[in-house]
């Protein structure tokens, strides 16, 4: 069955806003002061007019920025070129604005020798024209660029998604059997609850929304209560709505997996589970954890490929935005999965 399309990294005119973008925009637009200043033929003090040049670029790149910002929303339903032409639009707006400003601040000027206001603001709207042109094109090949570098990444993904499923599955099975003849009822629920996991890791989206993914770690969990029984407590801790952000498939449930393979099954009276999902400004964050077995307890085999898998898809489909972080802290290992809010 071939595997899911990659998914883009996040809407292109979010980039826009980011403190990166900010910076290089203000950048450029005080080389460009620089390069107006330093033309031939200029009559005047250079450096004042480096001032105002780089105040009339600043304003007009700022603020074009801005209003990209605000109509994102609108913005990214429509195709690219139709983007770029509201784009340099919003900037000659802009220009002709700052322009208008300017000549109402400071006046016509000297009745002898008066301002060509009209005609500085055609010099300006044209290279205005000019400058956005080459930011358009240079937006284009970046964002090419970082689309190629996300479904690359998303191959590699995939191939470690491949290394964790033949070991999940040969766990499930094994309980499974045990099951068959003893406890058929919940040995045919397990089977249903295995096929619902494999349905998402083999022929689902690459996302999910958290909801259903926190759904796919409870059937896990199911599984595995079968073949623990009482030396395995579960708490869940979810508000009320759940976020509406959106995971990796099958990435919460290798740290479940985790906390079970290295936390409860070495341990003689098993231990207690935690899954609690809180929001804080600007992010979500999903935390597992669970008790540590004793001081001599022989640990579990394996290389915890689940979690690096699960690490690396949670950094590349949110662009590094996201991560998953582990800690020791008071007798318990924790699992943070930290995401971006949705806006």
């Amino acid at each position: 069955m071939p595997a899911p399309p990659a998914p883009a990294p996040s809407r292109p005119l979010d980039v826009l806003w980011q403190a990166t973008a900010i910076i290089w925009v203000i950048l450029g637009g005080e080389g460009l002061a620089a390069v107006l200043a330093l033309a031939p033929g200029l009559e005047g003090e250079r450096l004042v007019y480096f001032g105002l040049a780089s105040l009339w670029v600043q304003w007009t790149a700022l603020l074009t920025l801005a209003a990209l910002y605000l109509l994102r929303r609108p913005l990214n339903r429509l195709r690219p070129p139709q983007v770029a032409a509201i784009a340099l639009a919003i900037g000659l707006a802009m220009c002709w604005l700052i322009t208008l400003v300017v000549r109402t601040y400071l006046g016509p000027g000297d009745p002898a020798d008066p301002v060509d206001w009209l005609g500085l603001a055609w010099r300006v709207s044209g290279i205005t024209l000019t400058v956005g042109l080459l930011g358009l094109a240079a937006f284009h090949n970046h964002w090419k660029g970082r689309l190629a570098a996300v479904r690359a990444k998303q191959a590699e993904l995939e191939a470690l998604q491949a290394r964790i499923r033949p070991h999940f599955l040969f766990n499930t099975l094994n309980t499974g059997a045990a099951l068959v003849h003893a406890r058929p009822e919940e040995a045919e629920q397990l089977l249903l609850d295995l096929a619902d996991l494999f349905r998402a890791a083999l022929s689902g989206p690459s996302e999910l929304p958290l909801q259903e993914e926190l759904g796919l770690a409870r059937r896990y969990l199911e599984i595995e209560r079968l073949r623990f029984g009482d030396r395995l407590a579960v708490a869940w801790d979810l508000p009320e709505p759940l976020p509406d952000v959106r995971v990796p498939t099958l990435s919460i449930q290798p740290l479940v997996e985790n906390a079970i393979r290295h936390g409860i099954e070495p341990s003689p009276t098993g231990g207690r589970l935690d899954v609690r999902v809180s929001r804080r400004p600007g992010e979500v964050q999903v935390v597992v954890g669970n008790d540590l077995p004793g001081p001599g307890t022989r640990p579990a085999a394996g290389h915890q490929v689940g979690l690096a898998s699960a690490r690396e898809r949670i950094e590349a489909l949110s662009e590094g935005r996201g991560r998953l972080e582990t800690r020791v802290e008071g007798g318990r290992y924790i699992a943070t999965i930290t995401l971006p809010d949705s806006p």
